[in-house]
């Protein structure tokens, strides 16, 4: 029997990283090694939104004994309420765990893609999804589909470290993982393509486009092998669209726009008075869960994320009053959810809302003159309308109707109502609910486009240390004596105490007509910039600002405000070219020139 050779260690050590850096190498010589990744992480969205769906199904049958969606079902009783509390007492309790554990803030595949080049935590993503599957399960107002694209992105995310991608492919990995967590969830690859693009990427370039639109397709194929998912609707064509037609889409994505902007902020509210209350952070999704489940047992169908009462209402005869009535009760549950710090998002909620207000809104219909489209189509303009509005992305929305209904002269009107719902919101409002939320918080993002890299090129990493300096209580024939004409172009002067006093340029000491001597002759009246000063932490376009405002050639880095000792020197010229290099590093990037 013949013997395995001996490998030590070190050897196999140098293998692996051998077999690793080829791996890099041939993902990063073209665009075929991206799109092999993109579909591995398509696999893997499409086996976890397989697995968060099951867990969550689990959930509704253990809590409250129903088999399919809980919105859709007809659940009575106790359990109504109980669900909710049981589900806000067990957050309550996560969140008592991770406020000892875990001091850093999670964030979503948007921040991660805008601030942190696309670095998503695997460990937070996991927490994140458990929490929105408790959220859902236990009847909590919120949809899934956070959960599904958080893990997703996470996974993709943690492979492209694993493989150490450069920043825009790590970036397009975590869109890839959105792209196909979507697609699997509502079985619609374009919709989840553009989801990523839009969304999650912040820009579309023809790199991108291939390997988010195969991760779709394969998330969704995959997802579709394991159990069935998403939505198919049977309402009326609309064969025959005419120019008057388009008139009540348009003024309904005007309503739809206004009530999205309403409801973001009713979210916003809650969030804020619940903070700003004696009441813990633990504590509050069981109040929030008490008072959902106090709204559940005015109607069911606004527990968990509604598809199964969009279904029952997408097609069904109800009074006016009846889909204001659920209107208001879905939403304020879903706000109070959010609110009071159950996990998950407003995708399928903003959906099944938005088709209540199309509802709505047929009813006034008729009072467009020479309107040819079934008043049931707008149930289907609204719902993409007012999710463009909340959720942000219309192509997203417009692709959604498309594949839900297989009708593209229904899918016009839609993205007329889309295009129109999202002008109003970025006219008057300026955000969607994810970059509303980020804006509350005091980011300045308003989509996942990557602007990480102008905060992490900060002036502490362009400054030079290597800095001429001097007592500002030197004379100015000593001063001459150590700093010749043409020995250094300007000099730091510093008080007695090490603090920063101003700048002294050595040819203004120079061209000084008057003749000076004596070591009592002080440098004072040529000191510039005294209180013009940089911070190591400030980002390049901060720096760029205030070499603007101040028109200086160079200025001092100081270690902070209170010591303020210098630290370095950093000229206008090299903040410049640093920041033309990274500009057209991204630019590079995004073409594909590598």
């Amino acid at each position: 029997m013949l013997n395995k050779p001996y490998r030590s260690p070190s050897t196999s050590s140098f293998l692996d990283n051998l077999r690793l850096s080829r791996l890099q190498s041939l993902l990063r010589r073209g665009e075929l090694g991206l799109v092999v990744l993109a579909a591995i992480v398509g696999v893997i969205a499409g086996l976890l939104v397989a697995l968060v769906s099951f867990l969550s199904n689990g959930l509704h049958w253990l809590v409250f004994g129903v088999e399919g969606t809980l919105s859709g079902s007809n659940i009575t009783g106790h359990i109504v309420l109980l669900g909710p509390i049981i589900g806000g007492v067990l957050l309550g309790l996560i969140f008592f765990v991770l406020s000892k554990t875990r001091k850093k803030p999670m964030i979503d595949p948007i921040e991660a893609n805008a601030l942190h080049g696309g670095r998503l935590s695997l460990t937070d993503s996991i927490i994140v999804c458990v929490q929105n599957i408790i959220s859902n399960g236990f009847g909590a107002s919120v949809g899934l589909e956070a959960g599904y694209t958080q893990i997703a992105s996470g996974a993709a995310s943690k492979l492209g470290l694993k493989l150490k991608l450069r920043r825009g492919d790590l970036r397009l990995m975590v869109g890839c993982g959105a792209a196909g967590a979507i697609a699997a969830a509502f079985d619609a690859p374009l919709t989840g393509a553009f989801y990523a693009i839009e969304l999650i990427i912040g820009s579309y370039t023809v790199l991108s486009l291939t390997p988010v639109i195969v991760s779709a397709l394969v998330a969704s194929l995959v997802a579709n092998q394991i159990s069935e998912h998403g939505l198919v609707f049977e309402i009326a064509t609309a064969d025959n669209i005419m120019p008057v037609d388009y008139v009540p889409a348009i003024v309904l994505g005007i309503v739809c726009a206004g009530v999205g902007i309403l409801l973001m902020q009713a979210v916003s509210f809650i969030e804020e008075t619940a903070r700003k209350s004696a009441i813990a952070q633990p504590f509050r999704p069981f109040i929030g869960g008490f008072i959902v489940g106090l709204l559940g047992l005015v109607s069911p169908q606004v527990l968990s994320g509604g598809h199964g009462a969009l279904h029952l209402n997408m097609n069904a005869q109800s009074s006016i009053w009846m889909l204001l009535m659920l209107f208001l009760l879905k939403s304020f549950a879903s706000a109070i959810s959010i609110g009071s710090g159950f996990r998950g998002g407003l995708f399928f909620a903003s959906l099944f809302m938005g088709a209540l207000i199309g509802k709505i809104f047929a009813f006034g219909v008729p009072f467009f003159h020479g309107v040819s489209v079934d008043p049931g189509i707008y149930a289907v303009v609204g719902m993409s309308a007012f999710a463009a509005a909340v959720i942000g992305g219309p192509m997203t929305m417009t692709f959604l109707a498309l594949e839900l209904t297989g009708d593209f002269p229904i899918t016009a009107l839609v993205l007329a109502a889309v295009i129109t719902t999202s002008l109003v919101v970025r006219v008057s409002f300026g955000y969607s609910f994810a970059t509303w939320r980020f804006h509350l918080r005091g980011e300045s993002i308003r989509s996942a486009h990557d602007v990480g890299w102008v905060r992490d090129l900060t002036v502490g990493k362009m400054m030079r240390a290597d800095m001429r300096t001097a007592k500002v209580g030197i004379g100015l024939e000593a001063f001459r004596k150590e700093f010749p004409l043409g020995s250094t172009q300007r000099v730091i002067m510093t008080h007695d105490d090490g603090r920063y006093a101003g700048i002294v340029l050595v040819p203004e000491i120079y061209a000084d007509p008057m003749e000076r001597s004596g070591e009592n002759l002080t440098l004072e009246r040529f000191l510039r910039y005294q209180k013009d000063v940089l911070l190591p932490t400030m980002n390049v376009k901060q720096a760029a600002a205030l070499f603007d405002s101040t028109q200086s050639d160079a200025l001092v880095v100081v270690n902070d405000r209170i010591e303020n000792r210098p630290a370095g020197l950093l000229t206008e010229s090299h903040t410049l070219r640093r920041y033309s290099e990274e500009l057209d590093q991204r630019r590079r990037e995004a073409s594909g020139e590598f």
